[in-house]
């Protein structure tokens, strides 16, 4: 029985300029899933990503058609405040990105740009996060310090922590672990796993592997067209089309 649907996109393109990169994608996400993104690189995962929260509004000369509907509101609606639209479907990068300055400013950054000011709120939300991204232990001693001098494994879980701090209910994550060490890269996902409990995951990976161990759904694109989309498992151990079988198997990608 599959939970609620969250997230409807339905007929999505988009062009950079002439060029067509997402051809009619229609892809729905369900509430407390992982559902992961794979494909060759220059497939359209990650541009299909950042249509989710309009993070591609910011590139010049892009044109998006079609629907995308969160609780069923349309996100491309002209009244859409894309600022809470991001607070709403959060995004975690490839690369970690912490802001320069302490741990502690970092995790609540979102919050203090919503107006929050009070001092045990802010403390609260800082370990509550903190604990949730799996990184609490630590840095608890160290929240006064630059950010900058964690670990990459680390700056990637204060990261996530940012985005949880403004309680979204869907984060992105595109290659999060891809930067990390592999120890880093299973805490990431151990991490991951206890986020769906409260959280909807929707992951880009060029980790096979690690699509099959923690996502619930995979949705498999090729050349800017959703291929094929089903329970992991079954996309793992019996794809219907012969081009996700071929990629799944390392015949090509």
């Amino acid at each position: 029985m599959a939970n609620k649907t969250i997230l409807s996109a339905s007929d999505v393109h988009l062009f950079y300029g002439q060029k067509e990169a997402l051809k009619g994608v229609s892809l729905d996400c369900y509430e407390n899933e992982i559902t992961a993104l794979i494909g060759p690189s220059g497939c359209g995962k990650s541009t299909f990503l950042r249509t989710l929260n309009r993070m591609n509004d910011l590139i010049p000369n892009v044109t998006i058609t079609g629907n995308i509907l969160l609780d069923g509101k349309n996100i491309y609606a002209p009244n859409t405040d894309t600022v809470e639209l991001r607070k709403q479907v959060g995004m975690v990068f490839q690369q970690p990105n912490p802001f320069p300055f302490s741990i502690y400013d970092n995790v609540t950054f979102g919050l203090k740009i919503a107006g929050i000011t009070d001092r045990a709120v802010l403390d609260e939300a800082v370990e509550t996060s903190l604990k949730a991204a799996a990184v609490w232990d630590d840095v608890k001693d160290k929240l006064n310090e630059s950010a900058l001098a964690l670990s990459g494994g680390q700056q990637q879980r204060v990261c996530i922590a940012r985005v949880i701090a403004v309680k979204p209910d869907i984060i992105l994550m595109d290659e999060p672990t891809s930067a990390l060490d592999p120890i880093s890269s299973s805490k990431v996902e151990n991490m991951m796993m206890e986020l769906k409990q409260d959280y909807t995951i929707i992951t880009v990976t060029h980790n096979m592997q690690q699509a099959s161990r923690i996502s619930d759904r995979t949705a498999f694109f090729l050349n800017g067209e959703l291929i094929e989309v089903d329970e992991t498992k079954k996309i793992f151990l019996d794809p219907k089309n012969k081009q996700t079988e071929d990629y799944i198997s390392g015949k090509f990608g």
